[in-house]
């Protein structure tokens, strides 16, 4: 698709070699204006250096745009406006990253909540699964139930197949229920199974 002037005249060149046509019967095809087309672009002498610097900058604040790193080169005692800066920054390909919105939500993008930070003793309750193997290389899993705010561990259940259990939940209720103490938690916290997190917030 032939948008640009620029690109127009690598067009015109192109088919002039491969058709060997005149350049006035070029441009009239690809609509392109003769003047446009012998226009010899003079480059400045500092262009090269101001490429390079404006190339570091936009590493450096990868959140500026053109006009902000314009703005910056001005500071700096560079003689350059905001259009000469946009030729180059689109010539070198340079862009700023789109800003990602706010998510007001308790999950994250991996499947995991949003750790609370406890404040008193049954404010945050968390359970993990840890995995080992025996000394005959057979795997067992142990379901832990962990206080935040006393770092106390409730419960630990062991199992060879946790996961194969005829129900998971069955078995992570009764942990639950076995490390009741006065009071029942207000939050539980776990890094996978956001099932078994629904079963315990509908225990407590």
């Amino acid at each position: 698709k032939l948008i640009s002037p620029a690109r127009r005249h690598r067009a015109v060149e192109r088919v002039q070699r491969t058709l060997g046509v005149s350049e006035r019967r070029a441009c009239r095809v690809l609509d392109q204006p003769r003047s446009t087309q012998r226009y010899a672009c003079h480059q400045a002498g500092d262009e090269v250096v101001l490429t390079e610097h404006i190339i570091q900058l936009a590493s450096q604040y990868g959140r500026y745009g053109y006009r902000r790193i314009t703005a910056m080169l001005r500071n700096e005692g560079w003689r350059v406006n905001h259009k000469r800066v946009e030729r180059i920054w689109r010539q070198e390909g340079l862009k700023v990253p789109a800003k990602q919105p706010k998510r007001s939500r308790l999950w994250l993008n991996d499947g995991s909540c949003i750790r609370l930070r406890p404040q008193y003793p049954n404010h945050v309750w968390s359970y993990d699964f840890v995995q080992d193997r025996t000394h005959n290389g057979r795997a067992f899993r142990i379901l832990n139930i962990i206080d935040e705010y006393t770092r106390e561990c409730l419960a630990s259940h062991v199992s060879r197949n946790i996961r194969q259990d005829a129900s998971i939940t069955n078995v992570a209720r009764e942990t639950f229920e076995q490390s009741r103490q006065s009071s029942h938690p207000r939050w539980s916290v776990s890094e996978e199974l956001l099932e078994l997190l629904a079963q315990f917030l509908s225990w407590a």
